[in-house]
């Protein structure tokens, strides 16, 4: 079998099926302005005006560990600052995006080549009710369609029209990826490619994008720096410091010399791994706090994420 539906406790977690058509509130505005959008979208999960703020990161099925790791990073770093991740939940670096977004807490969109109950590869389907739990799984192929290679260019499609811009990360010179970097750049989307080695076959692809004009991307700054000034203007500007209300926490926070809750989240952490929903309950600061300095903090070598989602303090911190 090459595919599954999502049982029937997925439905209950994430709630069941919509459909909806251009004339609808929920459909993504920026789809809906292409000529060719689809009549109807099948959504499992929800759709937000704050998704408006979307990249999409796209690549290889057969990614590297660096590739991996790349895709996860920058896809997380987006996030926690208030991007909306969209991939295809393919193996490779569509899932190493996803995940990234959902381990900082941020919204990511799962555009399928198939029906929204029919979840391929199988392996993704936990992954899929994460998606439909912090974001949205989305269709216009209608329930019940499998996973057929003609559909996977018409998706790419549907990717590159909700995104600001696109950035490629791993792609081989007959990657599909590369249509959807030639479909974004026809819809007036921004292409970025992730540099590679110029002998590995995984890389050839994003590195000819680069040589025929795409942005290099190094790291979420080179992101944002090509989106249009007014959407760049809503990045936060710190992944620690996003939500309503955390200004005056930030205030507190450099009072003390350190940005907002990392003293108490790093009081927290030792050398035995502690679950992220514990640091989440013990410091009071929230959810999505919590990710965004985690990440912060991780990304200064202060802090480890290791299984499970557990962290550990490196050092004194």
């Amino acid at each position: 079998m090459i595919h599954e539906r999502i049982h029937d406790e997925t439905a209950r977690e994430d709630g069941s099926t919509r459909v909806l058509t251009r004339a609808d509130a929920e459909y993504p505005s920026r789809l809906a302005e292409i000529p060719d959008a689809p009549a109807t979208l099948h959504v499992r999960g929800r759709l937000l005006d704050e998704d408006a703020l979307a990249v999409a990161i796209v690549g290889s099925r057969r990614a590297t560990t660096y590739g991996l790791e790349v895709a996860e990073t920058l896809a997380a770093d987006l996030a926690a600052r208030g991007v909306t991740i969209v991939s295809g939940l393919a193996r490779g670096i569509d899932s190493a995006a996803h995940r990234g977004a959902l381990r900082v807490g941020g919204r990511t969109l799962s555009v399928l080549g198939s029906g929204v109950d029919v979840i391929y590869p199988p392996e993704n389907r936990r992954l899929a009710v994460e998606i439909a739990e912090r974001g949205a799984l989305l269709s216009q192929f209608a329930p019940g369609t499998p996973p057929l290679p003609q559909n996977f260019p018409i998706r790419n499609q549907v990717i590159a029209a909700m995104s600001l811009a696109v950035v490629v990360v791993e792609a081989a010179e007959r990657s599909g990826s590369l249509i959807t970097a030639r479909l974004a750049a026809e819809l007036g989307r921004e292409v970025l490619a992730v540099p590679g080695r110029i002998t590995a076959p995984e890389s050839r692809g994003a590195n000819r994008l680069i040589q025929d004009g795409a942005h290099l991307a190094m790291g979420w700054e080179d992101v944002v720096a090509v989106l249009p000034e007014r959407w760049k203007a809503c990045v936060a500007e710190t992944a620690a410091i996003g939500a309503a209300g955390d200004a005056a926490v930030a205030g507190r926070g450099a009072a003390e010399g350190e940005p907002s809750g990392y003293k108490k989240i790093l009081a927290l952490l030792g050398e035995d791994p502690v679950d992220i929903d514990h640091v989440i309950e013990r410091s009071g600061l929230g959810a999505g706090r919590v990710s965004a300095a985690l990440l912060d903090l991780e990304l200064e070598g202060r802090v480890r994420q290791i299984e499970g989602k557990r962290f550990v303090r490196v050092g004194r911190g």
